[in-house]
C-alpha cells in the first residue's frame, strides 16, 4: 500500500496535461483507471455514474470535437489524447436523492467529482497524464455515444502519455485555506 508521503507526492505531481505523445495506452491501465472510478465512495452508495472509455479513433475525434470552442480557442488538445473517458451522471438511489431534497444539495455531482478525482490519480500512478474537461456539449456527446436520456454528460477526461515535464503549481498558501477547529 502507498504510504502518506507517497500519496502526497502523487497529488503534488499530478497536473492537467494538454500535450500527449503519439503512443497508445495499454488496455490494462485504462481498466484500472475505470475501476478506480467504479470503486469510489458515493453518498448512500448511490454510485450515480457510468464511464464510457472512448479509444476508437473516429468516435474519439467526434467526442473531442464536442469539447472544443473554436471561438474561445479551447480544448483543441483533446484531439491528440489517445483515450477519452466520458463521465455520465446517472440518477442516484432513492436514499441519496432523498438526502438531496432534505439537505438541498445535489450529492450526485459531488460523487461524480470524487470518482473523477480517483480516476485521474490512478492515471498518475500508472504514469499517464490527464486533463478534466468540463466544457462539453452534452447533447452532441449523448448522440455520438448513444447515452440514454436518463444520463447527463458532465465531464470528459483526456488520458495519455506525456513528456512528464512538471510545471510549477500556483496554489494559495496553507494558512490561507487550512485552519484547525475554527474558520
Amino acid at each position: 500500500m502507498i504510504d502518506g508521503n507517497g500519496m502526497l507526492s502523487l497529488i503534488k505531481n499530478r497536473q492537467s496535461d494538454r500535450k500527449y505523445l503519439d503512443r497508445p495506452v495499454e488496455r490494462e491501465k485504462i481498466e484500472r483507471i475505470a475501476e478506480a472510478g467504479r470503486l469510489s465512495p458515493s453518498a448512500c452508495n448511490g454510485q450515480p455514474w457510468h464511464f464510457i472509455v472512448v479509444d476508437e479513433p473516429s468516435l474519439r475525434a467526434e467526442v473531442a470535437a464536442a469539447t472544443e470552442s473554436k471561438v474561445l480557442r479551447m480544448n483543441s488538445f483533446v484531439r491528440d489524447a489517445p483515450v477519452l473517458i466520458v463521465i455520465v451522471r446517472e440518477k442516484s438511489n432513492l436514499t441519496s436523492r432523498a438526502g438531496d431534497l432534505i439537505k438541498q444539495k445535489d450529492y450526485s455531482l459531488m460523487d461524480v467529482g470524487i470518482a473523477t478525482a480517483s480516476m485521474v490519480y490512478q492515471a498518475a500512478a500508472e504514469g499517464l497524464g490527464t486533463c478534466i474537461i468540463g466544457w462539453v456539449n452534452d447533447r452532441r456527446i449523448r448522440k455520438v455515444l448513444s447515452v440514454p436520456s436518463s444520463g447527463k454528460v458532465e465531464l470528459v477526461i483526456s488520458v495519455g502519455y506525456t513528456d512528464n515535464r512538471l510545471r510549477d503549481k500556483s496554489r494559495k498558501p496553507p494558512g490561507e485555506v487550512i485552519t484547525f477547529n475554527k474558520y
